[in-house]
């Protein structure tokens, strides 16, 4: 059933191969292609001067150009009397193939049609995995619970712990950690302030600044950066995430000032300068 599955899909993201390969040749004449690029031109001359690009006389001069040009351009002689006329005259069309034969696109079209499949195949019994067996919706439901509660019995042990232990830090650090792996900002934020309550440590306090930029809470952010910066005041990550805050919370003026004053402090082959760059660019 898995194959069969399969072969359908694989048929599905062919289906637009196969149409253009047997779709029938299209005969365009010189003069269509001609107009449809005149009247292109013509759009985007009525666009530019809209937008205010282009002013009224450059517009109308163009315009002009435009139809001189179409103007000039030779008719296309038609077929009934190409056939009719003298023996030189043909009409301006595209070539058409010879019935049963294929053009070079074509043929790379209808090559793909099975090679695509059986290239995808052979990768697939190369690299992948076929005697594995699925996971279940109803199997991944409980293996989430199985976590969830690991996680509660873990946040239970640790509010049993003393709580100003390092064993409680460790625990609300660790509980943190699983906590962001899992999506939960809130939670782990929660978690990692319980441990700077325990005993501030400025490399935390930049995870904990992180996070709490990108859940919006710049002002917080900001804070907490500042009382890192009295312990660490050259860290380059503390100074950067001090003007990501601002930056965020619309302040662009301050980031600008802190990130020059940190640009200007870093040694030339320091890591932190391109980064800065880009951000200091993406300024208003």
């Amino acid at each position: 059933m898995i194959w069969l599955l399969f072969l359908a899909l694989a048929a599905l993201v062919l289906a637009p191969l196969a149409f253009a390969l047997l779709r029938p040749a299209r005969l365009t004449g010189r003069r269509e292609a001609d107009l449809a690029l005149y009247r292109a031109q013509l759009a985007e001359l009525e666009r530019e001067r809209e937008a205010g690009r282009l002013e009224e006389s450059a517009h109308r001069a163009a315009v002009v150009e435009v139809q001189r040009r179409l103007l000039a351009t030779p008719e296309t002689v038609p077929a009934s009397r190409a056939t009719r006329g003298s023996p030189g005259a043909t009409p301006r069309t595209t070539p058409r193939t010879t019935p049963g034969a294929l053009s070079g696109g074509a043929a790379l079209l209808a090559a793909s049609l099975f090679l695509v499949p059986a290239a995808g195949f052979g990768i697939y019994l190369w690299g992948g995995h076929p005697d594995i067996p699925a996971a279940p919706f109803r199997e991944r439901a409980a293996e989430a619970a199985r976590e969830e509660a690991l996680l509660a019995q873990l946040r239970s042990r640790i509010e049993q712990l003393p709580p100003g232990s390092e064993a409680a830090r460790q625990g609300w650090i660790l509980l943190g950690n699983a906590q962001r792996g899992r999506g939960r900002l809130t939670a782990a934020a929660e978690a990692w302030e319980h441990a700077l309550g325990t005993r501030f440590d400025p490399d935390l306090a930049a995870e904990l600044a992180g996070l709490r930029i990108e859940l919006s809470q710049f002002d917080r952010a900001a804070a907490l950066l500042d009382k890192a910066l009295a312990v660490e005041p050259n860290s380059p990550q503390l100074r950067f995430l001090r003007g990501m805050a601002d930056a965020q919370a619309g302040r662009p003026e301050a980031a600008r000032a802190a990130w020059t004053t940190l640009m200007a402090a870093l040694p030339p082959d320091s890591p932190w300068r391109r980064l800065l760059r880009q951000r200091l660019d993406a300024l208003p």
